[in-house]
């Protein structure tokens, strides 16, 4: 068995234990392999192990991936995004996770009306303040939120948020709490939310017994990057 189908196996049992310790049901949680730097052939391998979405950071480096690789799996771009590539990621992703701007989210939707194609976006929040996170701060993720549902070509799904990094994972929680919470207070204003985005190798486990629907794993199923 090669390591990728090995890490990719484990994986799937920590999501799955992390799960039922919650009483949640593990297929509500679904897997983004982070495939940033990660070469195409190590990709296709994990394809072939079973991942079905991939998550990538940039626009030109994910072109050529999706070129070579296809589209037989969902392509998710979960870096920071610049409206001047607004264009290329309505053509060549399924969902965005990281929209933080309304000038983004206006520029999105033009893109999409364009392409004739509705585009699936979560709002990133930055719920740690640090200057070198991208994302918008909790009380402006309410405006972005509206904007969006009164947009033809963008569907609003959720919210996304990474927590500085620790080694120790339960110091993320509470960043994954309040994540949580702020999709409850925004139900509470009519904004119905799906999806949470948070959760990543190190410490994906703590995020889905606090909600998380999406988990973006790349050390753990490629290893550690050059």
């Amino acid at each position: 068995m090669s390591i990728i189908r090995e890490n990719l196996l484990r994986v799937t049992e920590k999501i799955e234990k992390a799960a039922q310790k919650v009483g949640r049901n593990p297929a509500e949680i679904k897997l983004v392999a982070v495939s940033k730097t990660v070469e195409a052939g190590r990709i296709q391998e994990a394809i072939e192990a079973g991942v079905a979405i991939l998550g990538e950071n940039y626009v030109q480096e994910a072109q050529k991936k999706i070129e070579e690789i296809g589209r037989s799996i969902s392509w998710h771009f979960i870096g920071h995004l610049q409206s001047n590539k607004a264009k290329y990621a309505i053509r060549l992703f399924d969902m965005i996770h990281s929209v933080d701007s309304i000038p983004l989210v206006e520029e999105l939707n033009r893109r999409a009306e364009k392409e004739g194609r509705t585009m699936e976006v979560m709002i990133e929040v930055n719920l740690s303040g640090e200057a070198s996170k991208f994302g918008i701060e909790e009380e402006k993720a309410f405006d972005i939120a509206r904007k969006v549902l009164n947009l033809k070509n963008l569907s609003l799904m959720g919210l996304m948020t990474m927590p500085p990094y620790f080694d120790n994972p339960e110091l993320s929680r509470p960043y994954y709490v309040q994540l949580r919470q702020l999709k409850e207070k925004m139900a509470g204003e009519g904004i119905p939310l799906k999806e949470l985005s948070m959760g990543m190798s190190n410490d994906f486990e703590v995020a889905i017994e606090e909600g998380a629907t999406y988990v973006r794993v790349g050390t753990a199923i490629f290893g550690a990057r050059k």
